[in-house]
């Protein structure tokens, strides 16, 4: 079960725009977490593609990305302050004390604190920690919603191979 609310678009059809978005958002987030619902640590971390993407490892690049567009974007630390990668390549990789719980554990605080961080703004209101230079917090919303329902796919996939095995 997740531990996303269970808002869904249809229940804000007349809410502003920035509630919106985070409820389209959060759909996304809620399916990138619940991807490692019923797997075992083995098929968590089962590679079944060249590159380094594991489920586990996508959830732990979702942390990534959370904290790059809703920490760094917004705050304008330096991600070794924040605690992250340099690179989005490196945040796919996975320690021996990452697991399902402490991996979805600390998606959930990223989500929240990305939520934290942009509650405050508006959509039109300037975020200025991105190497793009400033960006209004509408497009992080619109470039998060795209790479999460890139990740959803990706998710989707691993899945499906692993539960066929």
């Amino acid at each position: 079960m997740s531990a996303f609310p269970p808002t869904s678009a249809d229940d804000v059809l007349a809410a502003p725009a920035h509630r919106q978005l985070e409820v389209f958002l959060d759909e996304h987030r809620a399916a990138i977490h619940d991807a490692l619902d019923g797997l075992t640590e083995e098929q968590a971390r089962r590679r079944l593609v060249p590159s380094k993407t594991t489920l586990l490892g996508l959830v732990k690049h979702a942390i990534f990305v959370e904290k790059v567009w809703f920490d760094e974007a917004i705050t304008c630390r330096p991600r070794s302050e924040i605690g992250i990668p340099a690179s989005p390549d490196e945040s796919f990789d996975l320690t021996d004390d990452d697991t399902i719980a402490s991996v979805r554990a600390a998606y959930r605080d990223a989500v929240e604190a990305s939520r934290r961080s942009a509650a405050p703004l508006d959509l039109d209101d300037l975020v200025r920690g991105n190497r793009r230079g400033p960006l209004p917090l509408r497009w992080v919303y619109f470039h998060m919603l795209r790479e999460s329902a890139q990740h959803c796919g990706h998710a989707d996939i691993l899945r499906e191979q692993i539960l066929a095995r």
